[in-house]
């Protein structure tokens, strides 16, 4: 196994609550600090740090090795630490304890437009940004044009940036950082900036950096990109590393760490369900075909999303209907309610359970999460939204046959896996191709 890129030893982070960071805490500025206020020291420890009460641990023991050529998503909750992470690999910040190895050119973007120079033109920031990288001016030349036309600014590349709007700005600064050939690519979340094509181009780019053998550790909470681009995956919690593993394994785990896989939801006080004076949401279940709540199906069954809805105000028409992701956050599709005893009927109030099905077979394994609605129409308006109301998960049986598997052995890749009706047929010769052979 080749040596590791990056090694990441006991790394801990603590930052002061409430104290503005000093440039440092070394002897001169403590002196200056008990000068101009004596009684300071008595609301600190020695050396001028808060007392150990009053600090937050950002991060603490972390330990993590990264190969040559890895493709790491790091996930988490907002405070988990990640950006902390990542500002220590790009030397912004040090640590309080443990260290990191870099062996290689490390290029970061943390945020949007970091390291440019809000009175230079975008031309003269390529010029800037890349010399701090590290690159020589002839390095930059030579990417110039590649930077440019990634970026797509040429009309305002003789602009100064201070009149660049934030998506022209991460424009540029994606561009600058991806293009540098730095061994190491540092990327916290700012994609999310840029329009929904421009973060396509910019996974690809990441993608196609991964596969010239650099090395790439990017921040996101979109678990698309973090399943898509990842070779493995490290998920944060309270500053420590609790998982580290394939990248579906990890997003299932940071989707489910919300309040884990519940197959049912129930809201016994009607005053804090969700909904409004004229319905209340009070509960959201995972039926099996005989009729069991569960948080596991098997991939070839149905399976049932059951709302119980207490309709408090009579003479609506509603529209129950539920949102069904996976453990990307992919939205899959939107199952509504089309049964026709109710269809257009004003109802009068009451309790009613609506459950729509999901075939099997139709489904890919992995983890689901459902947000369960209800809304009224003519007018229409939007009455109850529960996110992540219930999660369960599909089981793909290899050993069946019976399923849109088939024979093959190895897991199917797609956001469904519909058993489609196929037909195969042996085409007859005719007899002139006969005479000819």
């Amino acid at each position: 196994m080749s040596e590791a890129i990056v090694t990441i030893e006991n790394l801990s982070k603590r930052y002061a609550l409430g104290r503005q960071p000093e440039k440092s805490d070394g002897l001169r500025h403590v002196l200056e600090r008990t000068i101009r206020s004596p009684f300071s020291s008595l609301r600190r420890g020695a050396g001028g740090l808060l007392k150990e009460g009053e600090t937050f641990w950002a991060l603490r023991h972390v330990d993590l090795e990264i190969a040559p050529g890895e493709v790491v998503g790091i996930v988490g909750r907002n405070g988990a630490g990640k950006s902390t992470l990542l500002k220590i690999l790009s030397r912004i910040t040090d640590p309080t304890e443990g260290r990191v190895r870099l062996r290689g050119r490390t290029a970061s973007l943390l945020e949007v437009g970091t390291g440019f120079h809000p009175e230079l033109t975008g031309r003269e920031n390529i010029f800037l940004n890349g010399a701090i990288l590290g690159m020589s001016r002839a390095e930059i030349r030579r990417k110039f044009d590649e930077i440019v036309s990634f970026s797509e600014i040429e009309r305002f590349l003789d602009t100064a940036v201070k009149r660049y709007s934030s998506g022209m700005y991460v424009r540029l600064a994606f561009a600058v950082a991806a293009h540098l050939d730095p061994e190491i690519l540092v990327v916290d979340e700012v994609l999310a900036v840029g329009d929904s094509a421009f973060q396509r181009k910019c996974l690809d780019k990441m993608d196609d950096t991964s596969r010239t053998g650099r090395t790439v550790l990017f921040v996101s909470h979109n678990m698309q990109a973090v399943t898509r681009l990842s070779s493995r995956s490290v998920l944060l919690e309270g500053g420590r590393v609790v998982l580290v593993g394939g990248p579906h394994a990890v997003a299932n785990a940071y989707l489910s760490a919300g309040g884990g896989v519940l197959r049912a939801r129930q809201w016994t006080d009607p005053a804090t369900a969700p909904g409004d004076e004229i319905v209340r949401l009070r509960a959201v279940r995972v039926r099996s075909e005989d009729g069991e709540c569960v948080d596991a199906i098997d991939i070839r069954h149905s399976v049932g999303i059951e709302m119980e809805y207490e309709v408090l105000e009579s003479g609506h028409i509603f529209h129950p209907h539920f949102c069904l992701r996976n453990e990307e956050g992919a939205l899959l599709f939107v199952g509504q309610d089309s049964c026709p005893a109710w269809r257009g009927r004003r109802r009068p109030a009451g309790r009613y359970i609506s459950t729509g099905w999901i075939p099997g077979n139709l489904l890919a394994e992995g983890s689901m999460a459902v947000d369960a609605q209800l809304m009224t129409l003519k007018p229409e308006a939007i009455r109850v939204i529960a996110k992540d109301a219930v999660q369960f998960r599909v089981i793909d049986c290899l050993d069946a046959t019976d399923t849109a598997r088939g024979e093959y052995p190895r897991p199917t890749p797609g956001l469904m896996r519909p058993w489609l009706r196929w037909t195969t047929q042996q085409c007859v010769a005719d007899e002139a191709e006969v005479a000819l052979r």
